[in-house]
């Protein structure tokens, strides 16, 4: 447990190496904020901090970084989450309410958004397809034997996909495939399209087995296929200072190339949490030299889909915080 003076130099360090990347010292300190008491105090707490293992000397200089520990307790302990302007509120908010007719648009427009307010790496994926309820299927006659079967879930996800035939079809029985399909999944968990086939036939159709079979398989297939993630900002991370080093640069290409890696660290957390994960806290060896926050957020109970940020563990963990708590309550009053 830190006194109220190692809390005020603790956070002094951690902000003054957030916005300079330099070593910190205890005359930076004394100049730059307000502590009130001498920089030998100064020193003494810094040394102390250092004994605890909140702070890191480094090797080129007489000043101290915040070790790992150091930003957790900052995080967990410090940290003002209230560090956003009224230009940034204005900016989020009309981004926002742009209209949108996918769940994934509004998910992608947000992940901008932060990318934007943030200047750090974003990744997004929409809502996961197995907690999503079937709101309506629509088949639509492309020709004599091809069709298109459009998909919507109750969380606003649209899929589409083609289906083809080695027989004929006609426009009324596509009508009858719209109201069968529907009278059976409409509701219903998307996993329920795979039950047995004869639960989908009638004694009395005149479809073949040729006709129904495809129609279910093609649901099912482009009904599990994982979704898309998306990449904002990637450019961004290489004006901070830590991707001058080759090695970190490199891992860094390697982390967003690799999807299992990038699902993983979405798929990370609590639902409808902020989590931050600073250096070895993550459980992936590949993300050990980066911090990742992830933001989870859901409306009236539906999953919207998971953002993330990766960057150095010199991360504005204030401004990351306030921006996706802020966007937060913004995505719940749309």
């Amino acid at each position: 447990m830190l006194d109220n003076r190692k809390k005020k130099v603790l956070q002094a360090i951690v902000e003054e190496y957030i916005n300079t990347a330099e070593p910190v010292s205890s005359n930076t300190l004394k100049s730059n904020y307000n502590l009130e008491c001498s920089s030998a105090t100064i020193r003494n707490e810094m040394a102390d901090l250092e004994k605890s293992g909140f702070l890191d000397k480094t090797h080129t200089s007489s000043g101290r970084v915040p070790s790992e520990k150091g930003y957790r307790y900052y995080v967990d302990e410090l940290l003002n989450d209230k560090d956003i302007s009224v230009e940034e509120i204005k900016y989020i908010s009309s981004k926002l309410e742009t209209k949108v007719n996918e769940i994934e648009d509004l998910t992608k427009i947000t992940a901008n958004t932060i990318s934007e307010v943030t200047h750090y790496t974003t990744v997004s994926i929409g809502p996961k397809t197995e907690s999503q309820l079937i709101e309506e299927i629509k088949f639509v006659l492309l020709g004599s034997r091809m069709i298109m079967a459009v998909i919507l879930t109750d969380t606003g996800v649209v899929k589409e996909t083609i289906i083809k035939f080695d027989e004929n079809i006609n426009d009324k029985q596509v009508e009858t495939m719209n109201y069968m399909f529907n009278n059976k999944l409409k509701g219903q968990p998307i996993q329920t399209i795979d039950r047995p086939l004869e639960e989908y036939l009638y004694d009395e159709m005149i479809y073949s087995v040729n006709v129904i079979k495809p129609i279910i398989e093609q649901l099912k297939k482009v009904l599990k296929e994982e979704n898309q993630i998306y990449l904002e900002g990637t450019n961004k991370s290489f004006d901070l200072p830590e991707f001058n080093s080759l090695e970190v640069a490199k891992n860094f290409v390697n982390i967003l190339d690799t999807k299992e890696v990038m699902a993983d660290m979405l798929n990370s957390g609590f639902a409808e949490d902020i989590n931050i994960y600073i250096g070895e806290e993550n459980e992936k060896e590949e993300l050990k030299d980066f911090s990742v926050v992830t933001f989870k957020h859901k409306v009236n109970g539906k999953d919207l889909g998971t953002i993330g940020i990766i960057g150095p563990k010199r991360m504005d963990y204030s401004k990351v915080v306030s921006v996706m708590k802020y966007i937060n309550k913004k995505l719940k009053d749309i």
